[in-house]
């Protein structure tokens, strides 16, 4: 028996446990990290090194926050191909790239795979920041960034980490969740971009939409409430922007006493949840899916109101019916619903009827003009016959333009918040809601808000707990 075996097994048993953390923040061609080497940020916020789950043997390269009690892992490497041994070495290659590979291996087990010019190939290192990104960057000029791994998320968002779409490298940045807790290879759940029309997120599953978290409203996402700024005891601040080189959403956390450690993470369950460390401990705010969530429940022209309880929970939009009333006496609304026969909604006198507080349809084939005001907006619907409805882009200033044509698709209401959606309806629709209107106005507006009588009137949401 070899003598110095037990004693080999027992430093590496040490360097699993009690990982050895260089000073430095960086990885250089002449200095690499070894499995049991962790490499810590400048204000050693984040370490990054090699690691297992619970309950696993397999070996990922990772970034942890570090001057937490519990471990947890915000970003992996080789989350796809992790090592099965203690082997692994993170450095930086003979062509300037960032590379994971095994001691007794040249082939890479994992690459940022980048394009690095000839005058820079021994030039770049790897710098972990105090934000927890992993930058490679040139030496001698550390603006220079050539790649990022805030560009390759997994299950976490990190505030200043943008998701979205690069227009200029096409790199469209989303979550994926992993496997399971001790399996974090890529899941079929995914939360990301959708550019098509005007950009909205959705949440998927195989890439099949499941929710459609919805657009940017300047107040939030159009189907996720609890993400509006109000929501948090703390200055929350989400940042979109939609410009010629990208359309990203991130958010930053703002606070003069102590910036307090957040995330966002997609669990492999398929649930989306925010967290706080407070009191050493992480405390969760879990955003569930509810029945009216699950995209197209309703189908075609219809919405979905969880608060109508004496009813379908799913109805069809003003001036359309069930496409299959057996169905929807049958509480499926799937189907959706048409247009009502026989009434015109072309220059004979037509107008719109007003769906507040709702989730305002799926904007992917919808037309955005940014220059006008809603006002504006409704005599540019009028002009056009196809065009089905009209809504304000950003809900709480009323400028910008959507326009729907065709189709309106994964409609819902909410309570108190949501935006306005304005529904084209013939002249027959739009009078028998101006006389239903009238009849009841005092029973109205003691329980709804005020109806407006131009060429539009308000058909107001079923509220819960109305006793009016």
């Amino acid at each position: 028996m070899n003598p110095a075996k037990p004693l080999l097994n027992v430093v590496l048993l040490l360097s699993l446990v009690f990982p050895i953390y260089v000073s430095l923040d960086t990885i250089t061609p002449n200095q690499p990290i070894k499995d049991g080497q962790t490499l810590l940020s400048n204000q050693k916020t984040f370490a990054l090194g090699f690691f297992s789950p619970d309950n696993s043997n397999r070996r990922y390269v990772g970034i942890w926050y570090y001057q937490i009690t519990e471990q947890t892992v915000v970003w992996v490497a080789n989350r796809d191909n992790p090592l099965n041994d203690t082997s692994g070495v993170l450095s930086i290659n003979d062509q300037g790239n960032l590379i994971l590979h095994s001691q007794n291996q040249t082939i890479p087990i994992w690459s940022a795979n980048v394009s690095v010019s000839l005058s820079t190939t021994k030039n770049s290192m790897a710098r972990l920041l105090d934000s927890g990104n992993l930058v490679l960057v040139q030496q001698d000029n550390q603006r220079v960034q050539l790649w990022q791994s805030f560009d390759y998320p997994t299950n976490t968002m990190l505030p200043l980490m943008k998701l979205g779409l690069n227009r200029r490298t096409e790199l469209n940045k989303y979550l994926t969740s992993w496997k399971s807790k001790d399996e974090m290879g890529t899941s079929n759940y995914s939360l990301g971009l959708d550019p098509s029309g005007y950009p909205q997120f959705f949440f998927y599953m195989d890439r099949v939409p499941l929710w459609r978290i919805g657009s940017w409203t300047s107040q939030g996402l159009g189907s996720v409430p609890e993400l509006a700024p109000k929501f948090f005891n703390f200055t929350f601040n989400f940042i979109f922007v939609n410009y010629q080189d990208e359309i990203t959403l991130m958010y930053d956390i703002i606070d003069l006493k102590a910036l307090p450690k957040t995330r966002f993470v997609l669990h492999e369950l398929g649930t989306l949840q925010f967290f706080i460390w407070s009191e050493s401990r992480w405390v969760g705010i879990l955003f569930k899916f509810e029945y009216c969530d699950k995209y197209l429940v309703c189908g075609p022209n219809g919405y979905c109101d969880l608060y109508n309880v004496d009813k379908f929970v799913c109805m069809c939009l003003p001036g359309f019916e069930p496409k299959s009333p057996h169905d929807w006496y049958l509480r499926n609304g799937s189907h959706g619903c048409v247009r009502k026969q026989g009434v015109p909604t072309c220059n004979t006198g037509e107008g719109f009827v007003k769906l507040a507080h709702v989730k305002v349809p799926d904007t992917s084939k919808a037309l955005v003009n940014m220059s006008l005001n809603l006002e504006e907006c409704e005599r540019e619907c009028l002009r056009n016959c196809s065009s089905t409805a009209y809504s304000s882009t950003y809900e709480s200033e009323g400028i910008g333009c959507l326009r729907w044509h065709g189709e309106l698709v994964d409609t819902r209401t909410f309570f108190d918040v949501g935006q306005d959606l304005y529904i084209r309806v013939d002249v027959v629709v739009l009078g028998i809601f101006y006389y239903f209107t009238k009849l009841h106005l005092l029973v109205f507006l003691t329980s709804y808000n005020v109806f407006e009588f131009t060429k539009y009137v308000t058909l107001p949401n079923t509220c819960p707990n109305n006793n009016t």
